[in-house]
């Protein structure tokens, strides 16, 4: 795990601007292009033992969106879907592949999809991480004004730890912690208002190669409602993962998803 680490960190590290918002990103390996995008309150970092071994292979991209990690937050403290793929669009051109695969974790698949939305012409294909892929109208979303104030850190500290289970490593729970904890409190609440804008949840089709991989009995995953929608969807779950798989289960992650940008979709 050192020496992966130690490989990641070394990837070279580059900027480019959306909205004058300056985006921090990293690129290592060549080949098929793909496009790591992590989740609420995360970075780049969340894949670090995904990136050298897809570097053996293919052209591996990760970047943190917009006021979550090292790049800037919007100077009108605005948070949208839009933003984000805007922000992954700028550094599509700035790394210069013309059709990528986009790898989105929890928040990311969202913010993927906005990224098909907009841009289609420049995607292969997607992978959701157990990611959400609709809204259920009998459950209010959550609410971010807890995030902000006195109680916005212990609010945020207990939603993340319900994302852990009693098979997640005590070292990895607290790496994590760490890690989403440090983001703006104006991120972690924007970032999930944004995420659950109702104009987001729509029922287009979208017909890529899609690929879910999700956590042991997720309740994030919808398979039926996804294959409707994404009718190249193909639902596998890794057993004994939770919310984090690709980081607590990364050989078996690795496999599942080098084994779908291998196939020759573009």
């Amino acid at each position: 795990m050192r020496f992966l680490l130690t490989v990641f960190l070394a990837l070279p590290l580059s900027a480019a601007t959306v909205n004058g918002i300056n985006i921090h990103w990293s690129s290592a390996g060549a080949g098929k292009a793909v496009i790591l995008v992590h989740g609420w309150t995360c970075d780049e970092t969340s894949w670090r033992y995904q990136v050298p071994a897809l570097a053996q292979r293919h052209h591996v991209i990760t970047l943190d969106l917009p006021g979550h990690g090292q790049s800037e937050s919007p100077k009108d403290g605005k948070f949208s879907l839009d933003l984000f793929a805007r922000a992954i669009e700028t550094v599509r051109l700035e790394a210069g592949p013309n059709k990528v695969v986009l790898v989105g974790h929890s928040m990311g698949t969202p913010v993927i999809r906005q990224y098909a939305r907009l841009y289609p012409q420049h995607v292969a294909g997607m992978v959701f991480v157990d990611g959400l892929v609709r809204v259920d109208p009998r459950r209010p979303p959550p609410d971010p004004a807890q995030f902000m104030g006195p109680g916005g850190l212990k609010a945020r500290e207990s939603m993340i730890r319900g994302m852990f289970t009693p098979a997640t490593p005590p070292a990895l729970q607290q790496e994590i912690l760490k890690m989403m904890l440090a983001a703006p409190e104006s991120t972690a609440s924007g970032a999930m208002r944004a995420t659950f804008e109702p104009a987001n949840w729509r029922d287009d089709v979208m017909r890529f190669p899609v690929l879910g991989i999700y956590a042991d009995k997720s309740g994030q995953a919808d398979p039926e409602y996804s294959k409707r929608i994404f009718p190249g969807f193909q639902y596998v779950e890794i057993p004994g993962a939770g919310h984090f798989l690709m980081m607590e289960k990364p050989e078996e992650f690795n496999r599942l998803l080098i084994a779908f940008l291998d196939r020759q979709f573009y």
